[in-house]
């Protein structure tokens, strides 16, 4: 259950053994290796990504790097850039209940207000991380922008890679980041990130393309100092089931579950918009009172209405299964009420997606190859099928 869209770091010694350990590590009974790069031709440590039942991509790790976690929430682009092999040695989020959920996760506490914290205090670091506020530019609310005092968060980022210069970074934020005030906000970001010397790529990624039953599309800007070849992740071929997601009815809190009348008119509205219920299915209700009903989660949203999403048409998700449509690993700990990680997991980001570009990012710095960089991935060169019944492997070229 719940496996897919996992990553690993495998020892590498020679194609058949690593096949081995590969199957066995994700439990595959057959595994198709696609080699992101090549394949190596020393032992090193290889970070691999399961992105089907069967399918795994795997491609070399960078130099143990550094990286700082901003606006962090409770860690998800953290896990990200963890699982590819670096290390955080600094993070900040004000929010005392997203604390608490990092410092059980993590076993430190982020400092505060990234707006009193000096520069100097902030340690030397090769990537700077940061989610920065969504709610100044989400469809949903004002749509206020650099007015809000929030919106002005954006210029830490900017003093902090002004200052530390960093070798990278990693900023997200929603989807409507790049046409908020007809484009003129992501306009001044992506000026100010130049002027800083930085070269940048930005796209708009979908978690349902990576692994995770939830339409949840974000925008990634992705920079670096040196003009690298730079490539987005392709989507991943499989998408979980929600019956690999959803816990059982009679194992679910009863205070999650809607009130008959609710369920009622979910019903009687999904019948006369002409649909018939299936199930398992996630039902969302949007403002204008339409019922859609899906085999996967739409977007998580930390604001919304109590019974925005609905499981199977009658009750709310659960904490551990909004964790799971975020792609939160089964050991992350839930130590706070349900409707502050609700909150929490509506705020964060899908992390299969983050390790993704991360890794996509490492490959960029280890190679360090400088030209145009194309915005698809470039095709894998090299397939290692592996079946365990038979203990044997086939390697295969691609082009």
């Amino acid at each position: 259950m719940y496996r897919f869209s996992q990553s690993k770091i495998i020892p590498y010694q020679d194609c058949q053994t690593f096949a081995q350990r590969v199957a066995n590590e994700f439990d595959f009974e057959t595994v198709n290796i696609r080699w992101r790069d090549k394949c190596p031709e020393s032992s090193e440590e290889i970070l691999v990504r399961a992105i089907s039942p069967d399918t795994v991509i795997a491609s070399s790790l960078w130099r143990s790097f550094r990286f700082i976690d901003l606006f962090a929430g409770i860690g998800g682009v953290r896990l990200g850039f963890e699982a590819v092999g670096g290390q955080c040695v600094f993070s900040s989020e004000w929010d005392e209940l997203a604390q608490q959920t990092y410092q059980s996760n993590f076993g430190e506490k982020p400092v505060g207000d990234i707006t009193k914290i000096e520069t100097a205090q902030i340690p030397d670091h090769d990537i700077l991380l940061a989610g920065f506020p969504c709610q100044p530019f989400s469809i949903i609310g004002k749509q206020e922008g650099f007015a809000d005092t929030r919106g002005t968060l954006f210029f830490e980022i900017e003093r902090i890679l002004r200052d530390k210069k960093p070798t990278a970074f990693l900023l997200e934020n929603v989807k409507q980041f790049r046409t908020h005030d007809n484009g003129r906000t992501c306009k001044i970001v992506l000026d100010k990130l130049r002027e800083l010397g930085y070269h940048t790529h930005i796209t708009v990624l979908n978690a349902l393309n990576f692994g995770v039953a939830q339409k949840r599309e974000r925008t990634i800007i992705v920079g670096f100092l040196e003009p690298l070849t730079f490539c987005f992740p392709n989507p991943y071929p499989y998408r979980p089931d929600l019956k690999d997601i959803l816990e059982k009815d009679n194992e679910v809190d009863k205070k999650l579950f809607a009130s008959d009348m609710i369920c009622k008119k979910r019903l009687e509205r999904l019948k006369e918009q002409g649909q018939t219920p299936f199930y398992p299915s996630m039902w969302h209700e949007n403002k204008g009172g339409h019922i859609g009903i899906h085999p996967f989660s739409c977007a998580l949203r930390h604001n919304a209405s109590y019974n925005y999403l609905l499981v199977n048409g009658n009750r709310r998700p659960t904490g551990r299964e909004m964790l799971r449509f975020q792609g939160f690993p089964e050991t992350f700990k839930i130590t706070v009420p349900h409707s502050a990680i609700r909150a929490q997991a509506g705020n964060s980001v899908a992390v299969p997606v983050i390790t993704a570009v991360a890794a996509e990012m490492i490959m960029s710095l280890r190679n360090k190859k400088i030209t145009s960089p194309p915005q698809i991935m470039l095709e894998q060169q090299f397939l290692f099928s592996f079946d365990k019944k038979i203990n044997h492997g086939i390697k295969t070229t691609i082009r």
